[in-house]
Protein backbone atom coordinates (compact mmCIF):
# COMPACT_ATOMS: atom_id res chain seq x y z
CA UNK A 1 0.00 0.00 0.00
CA UNK A 2 1.60 3.24 -1.16
CA UNK A 3 1.38 6.33 1.09
CA UNK A 4 -0.14 9.26 -0.75
CA UNK A 5 -1.93 7.22 -3.40
CA UNK A 6 -5.23 8.72 -2.20
CA UNK A 7 -4.06 12.30 -1.73
CA UNK A 8 -6.94 14.63 -2.59
CA UNK A 9 -9.55 11.87 -2.31
CA UNK A 10 -12.54 12.64 -0.10
CA UNK A 11 -14.24 9.60 1.40
CA UNK A 12 -17.18 8.86 3.69
CA UNK A 13 -17.32 5.55 5.53
CA UNK A 14 -20.35 4.45 7.55
CA UNK A 15 -19.96 2.37 10.67
CA UNK A 16 -16.44 3.75 10.87
CA UNK A 17 -15.94 4.05 14.61
CA UNK A 18 -15.08 0.38 15.21
CA UNK A 19 -14.44 -3.01 13.62
CA UNK A 20 -14.08 -3.30 9.86
CA UNK A 21 -15.14 0.32 9.37
CA UNK A 22 -12.43 1.63 11.69
CA UNK A 23 -9.78 -0.51 9.97
CA UNK A 24 -10.84 0.64 6.51
CA UNK A 25 -11.02 4.26 7.61
CA UNK A 26 -7.48 4.01 8.97
CA UNK A 27 -6.23 2.46 5.72
CA UNK A 28 -7.79 5.24 3.63
CA UNK A 29 -6.29 7.87 5.93
CA UNK A 30 -2.84 6.27 5.82
CA UNK A 31 -3.03 6.37 2.02
CA UNK A 32 -3.60 10.13 2.16
CA UNK A 33 -7.37 10.46 1.87
CA UNK A 34 -9.56 12.95 3.70
CA UNK A 35 -12.07 10.76 5.52
CA UNK A 36 -15.38 11.45 7.24
CA UNK A 37 -15.82 8.72 9.84
CA UNK A 38 -19.54 8.15 10.25
CA UNK A 39 -21.54 6.37 12.90
CA UNK A 40 -24.16 7.33 15.40
CA UNK A 41 -22.94 10.33 17.33
CA UNK A 42 -21.38 9.78 20.72
CA UNK A 43 -18.20 9.12 22.67
CA UNK A 44 -17.15 6.15 20.52
CA UNK A 45 -17.14 8.23 17.34
CA UNK A 46 -15.49 11.21 19.00
CA UNK A 47 -12.70 9.08 20.48
CA UNK A 48 -12.03 7.27 17.20
CA UNK A 49 -11.71 10.52 15.25
CA UNK A 50 -9.66 12.19 18.00
CA UNK A 51 -7.20 9.30 17.84
CA UNK A 52 -6.87 9.62 14.07
CA UNK A 53 -6.33 13.37 14.32
CA UNK A 54 -3.74 12.93 17.05
CA UNK A 55 -1.79 10.74 14.62
CA UNK A 56 -1.88 13.49 12.03
CA UNK A 57 -4.62 12.16 9.78
CA UNK A 58 -7.25 14.34 8.10
CA UNK A 59 -10.25 12.69 9.77
CA UNK A 60 -13.66 14.21 10.47
CA UNK A 61 -16.52 13.05 12.65
CA UNK A 62 -19.79 12.81 10.74
CA UNK A 63 -22.66 11.66 12.98
CA UNK A 64 -25.05 9.57 10.90
CA UNK A 65 -27.95 7.21 11.53
CA UNK A 66 -28.17 5.27 8.27
CA UNK A 67 -31.82 4.40 8.95
CA UNK A 68 -32.89 8.03 9.07
CA UNK A 69 -33.51 9.95 5.84
CA UNK A 70 -33.15 13.24 7.72
CA UNK A 71 -29.80 12.16 9.17
CA UNK A 72 -28.59 11.11 5.72
CA UNK A 73 -29.71 14.42 4.24
CA UNK A 74 -27.81 16.31 6.94
CA UNK A 75 -24.67 14.27 6.23
CA UNK A 76 -24.93 14.94 2.49
CA UNK A 77 -25.40 18.65 3.18
CA UNK A 78 -22.30 18.65 5.39
CA UNK A 79 -20.25 17.08 2.60
CA UNK A 80 -21.57 19.59 0.06
CA UNK A 81 -20.79 22.56 2.28
CA UNK A 82 -17.46 21.38 3.72
CA UNK A 83 -15.94 19.54 0.76
CA UNK A 84 -18.09 20.32 -2.26
CA UNK A 85 -17.57 16.75 -3.52
CA UNK A 86 -17.35 13.09 -2.53
CA UNK A 87 -15.03 10.68 -4.30
CA UNK A 88 -15.62 7.50 -2.31
CA UNK A 89 -18.55 6.18 -0.28
CA UNK A 90 -18.05 3.04 1.78
CA UNK A 91 -21.30 1.49 3.00
CA UNK A 92 -20.29 -0.58 5.99
CA UNK A 93 -22.70 0.21 8.86
CA UNK A 94 -24.65 -2.83 9.95
CA UNK A 95 -25.76 -4.97 12.86
CA UNK A 96 -25.42 -8.71 13.21
CA UNK A 97 -27.10 -11.85 14.48
CA UNK A 98 -26.38 -11.07 18.11
CA UNK A 99 -29.18 -8.47 18.00
CA UNK A 100 -31.78 -11.21 17.50
CA UNK A 101 -29.99 -14.18 19.10
CA UNK A 102 -27.05 -13.36 21.43
CA UNK A 103 -25.92 -17.02 21.37
CA UNK A 104 -26.31 -17.53 17.63
CA UNK A 105 -22.88 -19.16 17.31
CA UNK A 106 -23.66 -21.99 19.72
CA UNK A 107 -27.46 -22.15 19.79
CA UNK A 108 -29.07 -21.64 16.39
CA UNK A 109 -32.55 -20.20 16.22
CA UNK A 110 -34.93 -21.12 13.36
CA UNK A 111 -36.32 -18.24 11.33
CA UNK A 112 -39.83 -18.71 12.72
CA UNK A 113 -38.60 -17.88 16.22
CA UNK A 114 -37.02 -14.58 15.17
CA UNK A 115 -39.09 -11.65 16.40
CA UNK A 116 -40.71 -9.45 13.76
CA UNK A 117 -39.20 -6.41 15.44
CA UNK A 118 -35.71 -7.92 15.38
CA UNK A 119 -36.06 -8.85 11.72
CA UNK A 120 -37.26 -5.38 10.73
CA UNK A 121 -34.58 -3.62 12.77
CA UNK A 122 -31.72 -5.56 11.19
CA UNK A 123 -33.07 -5.28 7.66
CA UNK A 124 -33.72 -1.57 8.13
CA UNK A 125 -30.09 -1.05 9.14
CA UNK A 126 -28.31 -3.46 6.80
CA UNK A 127 -30.39 -3.09 3.65
CA UNK A 128 -32.38 0.13 3.85
CA UNK A 129 -29.32 1.83 5.35
CA UNK A 130 -27.18 1.01 2.31
CA UNK A 131 -30.01 2.19 0.06
CA UNK A 132 -30.64 5.48 1.87
CA UNK A 133 -26.99 6.48 2.12
CA UNK A 134 -26.30 5.59 -1.52
CA UNK A 135 -29.47 7.38 -2.60
CA UNK A 136 -28.32 10.45 -0.66
CA UNK A 137 -24.80 10.68 -2.08
CA UNK A 138 -25.34 9.33 -5.61
CA UNK A 139 -26.79 12.59 -7.00
CA UNK A 140 -23.62 14.44 -5.95
CA UNK A 141 -21.53 11.85 -7.76
CA UNK A 142 -23.76 12.08 -10.82
CA UNK A 143 -23.24 15.86 -10.84
CA UNK A 144 -19.48 15.30 -10.67
CA UNK A 145 -19.52 12.63 -13.34
CA UNK A 146 -17.34 10.44 -11.15
CA UNK A 147 -17.38 8.53 -7.89
CA UNK A 148 -16.87 5.16 -6.26
CA UNK A 149 -19.27 3.27 -4.01
CA UNK A 150 -18.01 0.25 -2.09
CA UNK A 151 -20.57 -1.92 -0.32
CA UNK A 152 -19.30 -4.28 2.38
CA UNK A 153 -20.74 -7.78 2.25
CA UNK A 154 -20.06 -11.30 3.56
CA UNK A 155 -19.54 -14.89 2.47
CA UNK A 156 -22.23 -16.57 0.38
CA UNK A 157 -22.08 -19.52 2.80
CA UNK A 158 -23.34 -17.27 5.59
CA UNK A 159 -26.29 -16.21 3.44
CA UNK A 160 -27.43 -19.86 3.43
CA UNK A 161 -26.33 -20.86 6.91
CA UNK A 162 -28.75 -22.45 9.35
CA UNK A 163 -30.00 -20.04 11.97
CA UNK A 164 -28.79 -16.91 10.16
CA UNK A 165 -32.10 -15.11 9.58
CA UNK A 166 -32.17 -12.16 9.18
CA UNK A 167 -28.43 -11.42 8.79
CA UNK A 168 -27.94 -13.76 5.84
CA UNK A 169 -30.90 -12.42 3.87
CA UNK A 170 -29.85 -8.84 4.62
CA UNK A 171 -26.47 -9.24 2.94
CA UNK A 172 -27.94 -11.22 0.04
CA UNK A 173 -30.23 -8.26 -0.52
CA UNK A 174 -27.39 -5.74 -0.39
CA UNK A 175 -25.47 -7.73 -2.99
CA UNK A 176 -28.44 -7.63 -5.36
CA UNK A 177 -28.78 -3.92 -4.62
CA UNK A 178 -25.08 -3.46 -5.42
CA UNK A 179 -25.27 -5.18 -8.80
CA UNK A 180 -28.27 -3.06 -9.80
CA UNK A 181 -26.65 0.14 -8.51
CA UNK A 182 -23.60 -0.65 -10.63
CA UNK A 183 -25.75 -0.91 -13.75
CA UNK A 184 -27.77 2.21 -12.92
CA UNK A 185 -24.66 4.34 -12.33
CA UNK A 186 -22.32 2.97 -15.00
CA UNK A 187 -23.34 5.57 -17.60
CA UNK A 188 -22.40 8.37 -15.18
CA UNK A 189 -18.86 7.17 -14.63
CA UNK A 190 -19.60 5.88 -11.13
CA UNK A 191 -18.40 2.46 -10.01
CA UNK A 192 -20.10 0.21 -7.48
CA UNK A 193 -18.21 -2.77 -6.09
CA UNK A 194 -18.55 -5.18 -3.19
CA UNK A 195 -15.88 -6.13 -0.68
CA UNK A 196 -15.98 -8.80 2.01
CA UNK A 197 -13.37 -10.18 4.42
CA UNK A 198 -13.67 -13.84 3.40
CA UNK A 199 -14.13 -15.23 6.88
CA UNK A 200 -15.13 -14.41 10.44
CA UNK A 201 -13.35 -11.33 11.73
CA UNK A 202 -12.55 -9.97 15.19
CA UNK A 203 -15.35 -7.42 15.42
CA UNK A 204 -18.32 -6.53 17.59
CA UNK A 205 -20.46 -8.90 15.54
CA UNK A 206 -19.11 -11.73 17.73
CA UNK A 207 -20.31 -11.68 21.37
CA UNK A 208 -17.45 -11.10 23.82
CA UNK A 209 -18.28 -14.19 25.90
CA UNK A 210 -17.97 -16.43 22.84
CA UNK A 211 -14.96 -14.78 21.19
CA UNK A 212 -12.30 -16.75 23.10
CA UNK A 213 -14.02 -20.08 22.42
CA UNK A 214 -14.36 -19.25 18.74
CA UNK A 215 -10.72 -18.19 18.48
CA UNK A 216 -9.72 -21.57 19.92
CA UNK A 217 -11.45 -23.42 17.09
CA UNK A 218 -11.39 -20.90 14.23
CA UNK A 219 -8.77 -18.58 12.81
CA UNK A 220 -10.45 -15.20 13.08
CA UNK A 221 -9.33 -12.59 10.59
CA UNK A 222 -8.01 -9.24 11.73
CA UNK A 223 -10.06 -6.32 10.36
CA UNK A 224 -6.88 -5.03 8.71
CA UNK A 225 -7.41 -7.69 6.03
CA UNK A 226 -9.65 -5.06 4.38
CA UNK A 227 -6.91 -2.40 4.18
CA UNK A 228 -5.22 -3.21 0.87
CA UNK A 229 -8.38 -3.90 -1.16
CA UNK A 230 -10.27 -0.85 0.17
CA UNK A 231 -7.39 1.43 -0.80
CA UNK A 232 -7.20 -0.18 -4.23
CA UNK A 233 -10.92 0.27 -4.86
CA UNK A 234 -10.71 3.91 -3.75
CA UNK A 235 -7.69 4.63 -5.94
CA UNK A 236 -7.23 5.50 -9.62
CA UNK A 237 -5.85 1.97 -10.13
CA UNK A 238 -9.39 0.57 -10.03
CA UNK A 239 -10.66 2.89 -12.77
CA UNK A 240 -13.26 1.14 -14.93
CA UNK A 241 -13.87 -1.71 -12.48
CA UNK A 242 -17.52 -1.98 -11.46
CA UNK A 243 -19.99 -4.67 -10.45
CA UNK A 244 -17.20 -6.76 -8.92
CA UNK A 245 -17.38 -8.86 -5.76
CA UNK A 246 -13.96 -8.96 -4.12
CA UNK A 247 -12.96 -11.26 -1.26
CA UNK A 248 -10.21 -9.66 0.84
CA UNK A 249 -8.38 -12.91 1.69
CA UNK A 250 -8.15 -13.64 -2.04
CA UNK A 251 -7.39 -10.07 -3.12
CA UNK A 252 -3.82 -10.68 -4.31
CA UNK A 253 -4.94 -13.59 -6.48
CA UNK A 254 -7.92 -11.61 -7.81
CA UNK A 255 -5.70 -8.64 -8.66
CA UNK A 256 -3.12 -10.84 -10.40
CA UNK A 257 -5.83 -12.47 -12.52
CA UNK A 258 -7.28 -9.05 -13.30
CA UNK A 259 -3.92 -7.74 -14.52
CA UNK A 260 -3.42 -10.80 -16.72
CA UNK A 261 -6.77 -10.34 -18.47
Amino acid sequence: MRPGILTGVHAVITGGSSGLGHAMGEALLQAGAVVAISSRGGTKLDEAVADFKQRGYDAHALPLDVRSEQSVEEAVQWVREEWGRIDVLVNNAGIGMRTVNPRFLVETQPFYKVSSEGFRDLMDTNVTGYFLVSKGFAPLMVEQGTGRIINISMNHETMRRKGFVPYGPSRAATESLSFIMAEDLKEYGISVNMLLPGGATVTGMIPDDLKSDMEAHTSLLDPSIMAEPIVYLASPESEGITGERIVAVDFDKWLLNRREM
